[in-house]
């Protein structure tokens, strides 16, 4: 199985690593990072994860094209065009297109899940919907050969659900015990209607920083999603 996964500066590493150490224990899984070049891209906590591959020399045809999320870097990478196209060519080749957190937001700028459901972090998630897609708040979201994950540690859950979508669900469960997968998260926050509304207020004021609406909006446009009269707003 060959899993083709796109980088670009300020990624939010967990969403690759977390799927990519899923799908590492299963037999034969191939990968290829690829980037606009070959080489170090930072994330965005300041570590950098290589890109084996150019978008000119990766796997035309994947069986699996993945696209991590981030914070701002994910709202950058939506005015990449060349990205953009790269990541429409190749998914229109894979036999699953897939994504955590943001991710889903520059599948949807490439015109990949026009017409389905899908995932996406909960600040940005209502935002799909200007790339013709049908947010849901599932942790992971499967709609025909469109698959994602929520946000940033769904990509686990969602990375075991397509374990057993590929094998089956013993495969599923060996894999969710091979890597210990038991969370306890110590506060039982970890989603918005399960903050108090000042947690939520202050997650939100920060967000409003890191994820610029306006650069959705900005690139929907641009990519033909939005008619003139938003152009006005804008």
């Amino acid at each position: 199985m060959k899993i083709l996964s796109f980088l670009f500066p300020g990624f939010t590493a967990l969403d690759l690593i977390g799927p990519t150490t899923v799908w590492g224990l299963i037999p034969g899984a191939l990968f290829q990072t690829v980037a606009h070049r070959r080489g170090p891209v930072k994330v965005d906590m300041g570590l950098e994860i290589v890109a084996t591959h150019s978008f000119d020399d990766c796997w035309p045809t994947p069986d699996v094209l993945f696209i991590p999320g981030g914070g701002r870097g994910a709202f950058n990478a939506l005015q990449d065009d060349v990205l953009l196209d790269a990541i429409a060519r190749t998914g229109g080749q894979a036999k699953w297109v897939t994504s955590v957190c943001t991710g889903s937001l520059l599948l949807g700028a490439a015109g990949l899940i026009k017409g389905y459901r899908s995932a996406c972090y909960w600040y940005a998630r209502p935002h799909l919907a200007t790339f013709g897609a049908i947010p849901d708040d599932a942790r992971f979201v499967i709609d025909r050969n469109r698959a994602s994950g929520g946000g940033v540690t769904s990509g686990i859950d969602f990375a075991l659900e397509m374990a057993a979508q590929w094998g089956n669900l013993e495969t599923g469960k060996l894999l969710e015990l091979l890597i210990e997968y038991a969370p306890q998260p110590p506060f039982g926050v970890g989603r918005p209607e399960l903050a108090s509304a000042e947690t939520r207020s202050v997650a939100e004021s920060l967000l409003e920083q890191e994820m610029p609406t306006s650069l959705i909006q900005a690139a929907a446009l641009r990519r033909g999603f939005l008619g003139e009269d938003v152009a006005e707003i804008l």
